[in-house]
């Protein structure tokens, strides 16, 4: 769990981040989830952005997403949801 410090870090520097990840109308699959997995190792913080087109609402999705990747929803507005997870290297300095 991340310290409140932390997530408003997060939040900062996820303002300038481009959606790297959308959701359509295929909606959540097992190489969705495969796809994001590899986005949160090499990035850590991943914006991922649900389309029009889909069935799910966004808190579902962050939820479902965070569960599936063992990532922690940081923010959510709008469309759009933030995940984070520590990768192996800690690039972005975060301790939890």
């Amino acid at each position: 769990m991340l310290s409140a410090q932390n997530k408003k870090k997060l939040r900062s520097l996820a303002v300038d981040l481009p959606s790297m990840i959308q959701i359509g109308k295929g909606n959540l699959s097992e190489t969705f989830f495969e796809g994001l997995d590899a986005e949160l190792e090499a990035h850590e913080l991943v914006k991922v952005t649900l389309q029009k087109t889909s069935t799910l609402t966004v808190r579902e999705a962050a939820i479902e997403c965070a569960s599936e990747t063992g990532s922690e929803v940081i923010q959510t507005i709008g469309r759009t949801f933030v995940l984070y997870r520590q990768s192996k290297n800690n690039k972005l300095g975060i301790s939890k």
